[in-house]
């Protein structure tokens, strides 16, 4: 990330951070996403292109692009990776037959190099139907143990139905992103200034 990338992202009045949540259709997506929000999810559509959530937490706001995981759009996902902070991979725990379909996805977008910096959560919903996969399981499914090892990623099991453990999820991802993007960003922009010739410091770059 160059400097003044950098620096604008600490000089943001409100910090934010960019959310991409996918995965197969009928996965859960929006309804977590309603759900987290304090929305009603009686009545849920099919997503068909995106939607765009923005939500404040603590003291961040972040915008959750919820985009239609059908197989017929899933090569359009790639027009919305640009400056993710954080990949919410959404699994329909009880849908075992489609796990392969799910683990392929998943890595492929773990290929993308626009994704690569960005922190990895998945969220092992639907734990409320009798049957469904425990993230135990998923994990294993999926391979994750054999992910990159500088990829921050965790795996929590959820119900978009009940809310059970998406605090819990969202939480680690807020916080495991800020860690990132604001803390270690700050540290990097003081270092790279100070390397900078000392005509340049002093000159207003925004």
């Amino acid at each position: 990330m160059g400097l003044l990338s950098i620096i604008r992202k600490i000089k943001r009045k409100e910090k934010e951070m960019r959310i991409l949540m996918v995965g197969l259709d009928n996965s859960g997506k929006t309804t977590i996403v309603l759900r987290i929000n304090g929305e009603d999810t009686s009545v849920i559509s099919p997503t068909l292109g995106f939607n765009i959530k923005t939500i404040n937490y603590d003291k961040y706001t972040f915008n959750i692009w919820d985009i239609g995981g059908q197989k017929t759009i899933r090569s359009y996902w790639r027009n919305y990776f640009e400056q993710t902070d954080g990949l919410v991979w959404v699994v329909d725990s009880s849908d075992v037959r489609r796990l392969g379909d799910c683990k392929m996805e998943l890595d492929n977008l773990l290929k993308e190099e626009r994704l690569s910096g960005a922190t990895l959560l998945i969220l092992a919903n639907k734990q409320d139907i009798q049957g469904a996969l425990t993230p135990n399981e998923i994990a294993k499914v999926l391979n994750l143990d054999a992910m990159d090892k500088t990829r921050h990623w965790k795996i929590v099991g959820c119900s978009a139905y009940t809310g059970e453990g998406l605090l819990e999820a969202f939480d680690w991802m807020v916080q495991d992103v800020a860690s990132r993007i604001y803390v270690l960003d700050s540290v990097d922009a003081q270092k790279i200034f100070w390397r900078l010739p000392s005509s340049n410091k002093g000159v207003p770059i925004f």
